[in-house]
């Protein structure tokens, strides 16, 4: 039994793939999973269970199908590998506003080619960079942003990071990473 993170890409957003959490949940638990629970209105879900992360996120996106009708991509985590992305994050004592750390999580990881170029705009971004004071790094099969003027500002979107990528992708901030963190025993940092 391990215990799990997934992250919807897409739903409840400006209107569009409504998936009300409850029923999120009820799908979740109908798969088989145990000791579910949503995070915010985004989906977000935290559970038990067995497999691998790839398979499991197969098993929800087929659900998802089944049940809503929606094409929805969703990308997860173990606790382990959660726990890796909280250790990991090189924004760690900025003292930064937590809504402008971000992690983009990968569905998988970037091929060779990919990830020459994800490192490279790593190296292009910052202070007097490519896209202002905005900083990308990757990091595995994640990346991290820091976007000082806010994620609706910024270049580095989700769109951005799944071209440059070759990869399904979702994007979280600092504060709804440490609280799924907490939600599965990982004690997070602040930044």
């Amino acid at each position: 039994m391990g215990t799990f993170v997934a992250l919807l890409r897409s739903i409840n957003v400006g209107g569009r793939n409504r998936v009300p959490m409850a029923d999120l949940g009820d799908l979740v638990r109908s798969l088989g999973f145990g000791n579910v629970e949503t995070y915010l209105q985004s989906g977000n879900v935290v559970f038990t269970g067995s497999g691998a992360p790839a398979g499991v996120g197969r098993a929800l996106e087929e659900g998802i199908r089944t049940r809503f009708g929606l094409e929805v991509p969703v990308v997860v985590r173990s606790k382990p590998q959660l726990a890796r992305v909280v250790k990991g994050n090189p924004y760690a004592g900025l003292g930064a506003d937590p809504t402008t750390v971000h992690v983009t999580f990968l569905a998988r990881a970037p091929d060779p080619a990919h990830r020459e170029e994800l490192v490279r705009l790593g190296a292009e971004s910052g202070p007097g960079g490519a896209y202002g004071d905005d900083r990308m790094t990757p990091v595995g099969v994640d990346i991290y942003l820091y976007c000082p003027g806010g994620y609706g500002e910024t270049k580095l979107t989700n769109a951005f990071v799944e071209r440059r990528s070759g990869a399904v992708a979702t994007t979280r901030n600092w504060r709804t990473v440490t609280a799924l963190a907490g939600m599965v025993g990982i004690e997070a940092p602040g930044i």
